[in-house]
């Protein structure tokens, strides 16, 4: 039986434990073996020699990735104890701390994990790109990340964010208010997006002078947009004729992010998802790139990669009979 005494002085002990320790219970279901006791700004650690070590290795790259973050989370936690690395979510010689935009509030907005760093890296070399993959990816974030960041360094002149105003099972056709009002519930995730990323009295000023545009895919029909970056969000939820007619839309100076989730189809059953045969027929076009993301890039509550687990598993069970 051995004794190890963990010093935390670098850390505040009670972001780095977490809300109601919860981050030193997952340490606790990972380490059963081991007798872990916080106080103050230490852990006492009794158990095995070697399991100590492993316990030890594991605070280490903690403890690092809160002094990278300025925070740790139960999702840092998590991929810790996965044995996914540092080196991972940022990879080495990518400028993986590179800052995509500063936020409200002093908060860093910055690719988390391995795809979301390929969706910025891809994103400066390519002028189409479709990120595809679950909920709770980042997907729209990571696009309306890049896109902010191009604004601002003046690369465009300005960002326009779509997405196909079709009802998830729900029916709003019947809610009160104009036209605006009964569209705003469906393109309510790209404002959240934005306003984690300009000052309130900036983006209204965007707004109102239409160098942020915020509408339905079928407002994008006879346009021409160039000189922006272009974000269509919840494509797996356009026909055919509507991502023809969105990709054709795109201007010679202009940029453009596709996104979607090819496991949310919301389109009725005698509808084929644009997004399925956009992806076929132009993923080997040069200029275009393709980024798939997973379960392993769910930034989301940890339980979200359970669900997405649970329900994958369901639609394969379904396929399989």
């Amino acid at each position: 039986m051995s004794e190890l005494i963990i010093n935390l002085d670098d850390v505040n002990p009670v972001e780095f434990f977490g809300v109601n320790n919860s981050n030193l219970t997952l340490l606790r279901k990972a380490f059963p073996d081991l007798k872990l006791v916080s106080r103050g700004s230490k852990i006492k650690v009794n158990g095995d020699e070697d399991e100590i070590g492993r316990f030890k290795d594991k605070i280490d790259q903690l403890l690092a990735l809160a002094e990278k973050e300025g925070a740790l989370t139960e999702r840092h936690v998590e991929e810790a104890l996965l044995n996914i690395s540092t080196e991972d979510i940022f990879p080495p010689g990518e400028n993986g701390d590179e800052v995509l935009v500063h936020g409200r509030n002093g908060m860093m907005v910055r690719a988390r994990t391995a795809n979301q760093r390929r969706m910025v890296k891809l994103s400066e070399t390519h002028d189409v790109m479709f990120a595809i993959g679950p909920a709770g990816t980042g997907k729209t974030y990571t696009a309306v990340a890049i896109a902010v960041r191009a604004l601002k360094n003046r690369i465009i002149k300005k960002i326009i964010l779509t997405r196909p105003a079709v009802e998830a099972g729900e029916n709003l056709g019947f809610l009160p208010g104009d036209l605006k009002e009964k569209i705003d519930p469906y393109l309510r995730p790209l404002y959240d997006a934005l306003d984690d990323m300009i000052p309130v009295d900036k983006l209204n000023y965007y707004m109102q002078n239409r160098v942020i545009e915020v509408a339905p895919l079928a407002f994008m029909r006879g346009r021409t947009l160039d000189h922006a970056y272009i974000i269509l969000d919840e494509a797996q939820n356009a026909t055919n004729a509507q991502l023809k007619m969105f990709l054709t839309r795109i201007g010679p100076a202009a940029k453009c992010i596709v996104t979607g989730d090819l496991t949310q189809i919301d389109l009725p059953k005698n509808q084929s998802s644009g997004l399925v045969t956009a992806v076929r027929l132009l993923e080997k076009v040069e200029g275009i790139a393709t980024v798939y993301l997973t379960q392993a890039d769910v930034i989301r509550h940890r339980l979200v990669k359970k669900i997405i687990e649970a329900y994958g598993k369901l639609g394969e069970q379904r396929n399989y009979e």
